[in-house]
């Protein structure tokens, strides 16, 4: 009996245990998302060929360097998503926004990251989660990028700082 109150009482301990440290291993990744994804960001471009690097490049230089293609864009925001992520979907009204305030000012693109079409360009900008918001100066050089929703508000202020 008094084996069995002793099992009991370490059989609580333990649980107590497990439970404290999955919660310390939930808080820390919650803490390291960024560099987290940040570190499965560059393995998903490590994953890219240099051949298929030139192309992509050039690719990006010719539709987003408006300083040489032209258009008076001075910023581009990226939405990489898909159409079946409710994420995602919260993020087409930001977008939706960012057009219809800042139609001479931001480019807004959605790529669909299960389209064949768009899965080299995911690779080249290094897209680990969806959705991920990418913002590039109106020379095509990235200088934000989030992942997850990120409020209309919010994204104004990284678009024109």
């Amino acid at each position: 009996m008094r084996k069995w109150k002793l099992f009991t009482k370490i059989q609580n301990y333990l649980h107590v245990f497990f439970a404290s440290l999955t919660l310390a291993f939930i808080i820390l990744l919650f803490v390291f998302k960024d560099s987290l994804n940040e570190l499965a960001s560059q393995s998903v471009r490590s994953q890219i060929g240099a051949d298929a690097i030139t192309p992509q490049r050039a690719i990006a230089d010719s539709l987003f360097n408006y300083k040489k293609n032209g258009l008076s864009y001075s910023v581009t925001f990226l939405e990489f998503g898909a159409t079946g992520c409710s994420s995602c979907r919260q993020m087409e009204q930001v977008m939706e926004d960012i057009r219809e305030q800042y139609p001479q000012k931001a480019q807004v693109v959605f790529l669909n990251i299960l389209k064949p079409e768009n899965q080299e360009m995911m690779k080249y900008y290094g897209i680990a989660a969806i959705p991920t918001q990418v913002l590039l100066d109106n020379e095509g050089n990235e200088y934000f990028r989030h992942t997850g929703y990120l409020p209309a508000n919010q994204l104004i202020k990284e678009l024109f700082r």
